[in-house]
């Protein structure tokens, strides 16, 4: 087996676009999180940041939790594969923006001294909702969190995200070295903000004076990213392979549309990433509603509810009887929930999420979505729900509709009585919830909606929304989900 490294740049096919930049220079950036969205996302941006002459920008990859990464990634100093596919077309593209990789649990005080060089002016993140610790209902940081916890007890040893940027942040400080800038590029409403809150709660608990120096001196800017990437599977490294004669253990797939938006606000050295295609803005937060309200919020509409139904992945639930219906329902209701933003043809967009959907070139699988739900559904279904009744809309159907869907997801089987395992950090109490119910399906709504980590106290007490929820819950459960959504209709409103 050969893989990709340096050295064997020139078995790649000839068609495929390679670096062509010094890989031998500094690291500016210094990114959390170097999993598959990060290589086909931030990572390509900086490719061609490098591509266009602009040095200094490379990247120092790291993971907190798996060595897998690391061991993917070292070996072929960095490099990686991105193939972009569309239809029956594709494209490659070798990206060499990465210079390695480091594993945070293997030497914590080495990732530490990496955040405190002063090469790296900008730190960016790609961490997941539950990698920032933070409660699902409430935003703020959970100093509950056993990782949070041994911060706290060691921040010179941390384990989480928030106590790696506190202890970077804090050896330059103590070096008199210029903070970096924080640049969250999670799926999160105002990553920046509740990143700087995080940061700031853990590093009062810590040391305030250090609280203080970070509240002045670091600037955490807003960001919305938009590619879709499914997971890469042992078939794609292998049709690479044989394809190649290459081995590409970090190869990564994805659509060819891409977006990237991010706040103005620097605190360091600002890479000139509007030169390769990046949105600089002062209004972040509404392209972030835009997209987790529609794309987010339709996504794990069609994951849960097409997982149900027994659909594999994203394009197989389109095609499916109903559901590009309920997706078009879900999105009038989103959309009316979102405030005007110059230059956004919100029907352009949504024919163009339609078609990203229907790409069964990308193979993006419903499970892989359907993961983390009670970190993602508050911030791509709940908040819009809230904001539709909030402006006395009635209760928004089709969201309710995918709320009853995540609800039957959590019993670990589809229509078919074949089993999934649900893969969230509250799979335990979702679990305890159903079961306690024992089979009454108006006691599993009322048990899961009393879980206020996810669902807050507002929402379980509305009891219009409580009782369409209900409805949906035991329409898919005495027949399906297929059918539900197959039967799904849309009316002109729902009263409340």
């Amino acid at each position: 087996m050969t893989r990709l490294a340096s050295s064997t740049l020139t078995m790649v096919p000839p068609e495929a676009r390679t670096p062509c930049y010094d890989r031998a220079q500094p690291c500016g950036v210094l990114h959390l999180g170097t999993g598959a969205f990060h290589r086909a996302h931030q990572a390509t941006y900086f490719d061609a940041l490098l591509s266009a002459g602009h040095n200094g920008w490379m990247i120092c990859g790291a993971s907190l939790r798996s060595p897998a990464v690391s061991r993917q990634m070292n070996p072929q100093d960095g490099l990686f594969t991105v193939l972009i596919r569309d239809g029956g077309e594709e494209q490659v593209e070798i990206v060499g923006s990465v210079a390695e990789v480091m594993v945070a649990p293997e030497n914590p005080s080495a990732l530490v001294s990496a955040l405190a060089h002063s090469d790296v002016a900008l730190v960016t993140l790609t961490v997941t909702e539950k990698g920032y610790c933070l409660d699902p209902a409430t935003g703020a940081l959970n100093l509950d969190d056993e990782g949070v916890a041994g911060d706290i007890a060691d921040i010179a040893s941390p384990q989480t995200a928030p106590g790696f940027l506190v202890a970077g942040l804090a050896a330059r400080k103590a070096a008199g070295i210029a903070p970096f800038t924080v640049l969250s590029c999670d799926n999160l409403p105002d990553n920046g903000k509740r990143t700087r809150e995080a940061v700031l709660t853990l590093a009062r608990a810590v040391d305030p004076a250090l609280a203080t120096w970070i509240e002045d001196e670091v600037a955490f800017p807003c960001s919305m990213v938009d590619r879709i990437v499914p997971a890469t599977t042992e078939e794609d490294l292998d049709n690479f392979e044989s394809a190649t004669g290459l081995r590409d253990e970090a190869l990564v797939k994805t659509e060819p549309f891409t977006q990237w938006v991010v706040e103005d606000d620097f605190c360091n050295r600002r890479p000139p990433l509007d030169e390769v295609g990046v949105q600089m803005t002062n209004d972040v937060a509404s392209w972030e509603l835009v997209k987790l309200r529609l794309l987010n919020g339709a996504h794990s509409a069609l994951a849960y509810l097409g997982g149900l139904a027994g659909h594999h992945y994203v394009h197989q639930a389109m095609a499916a009887p109903g559901f590009s219906r309920l997706v078009e329902a879900l999105w009038d209701e989103a959309e009316a929930t979102l405030k005007p933003i110059d230059g956004f043809d919100a029907k352009n967009y949504r024919a163009q999420l339609a078609q990203r959907f229907t790409n069964s070139a990308l193979e993006h699988r419903t499970h892989q979505i359907a993961m983390d739900g009670s970190q993602k559904i508050p911030q791509r279904w709940l908040n819009t729900i809230r904001a539709y009744r909030e402006a006395d809309r009635g209760v928004p159907k089709a969201l309710v509709m995918a709320l009853a869907g995540w609800m039957h997801w959590q019993a670990g089987k589809n229509d078919a009585g074949e089993t999934h395992i649900v893969d969230d950090p509250l799979a335990a109490r979702t679990a305890a919830a159903l079961r306690e119910a024992a089979g009454d399906r108006m006691r599993e709504v009322a048990n899961l909606l009393g879980i206020s980590a996810i669902f807050g106290e507002a929402l379980p007490a509305d009891n219009a929304f409580v009782q369409h929820l209900t409805e949906a819950y035991c329409s898919i459960g005495e027949t399906s989900a297929a059918d539900a959504v197959a039967t799904f209709a849309v009316p002109e409103t729902v009263e409340s």
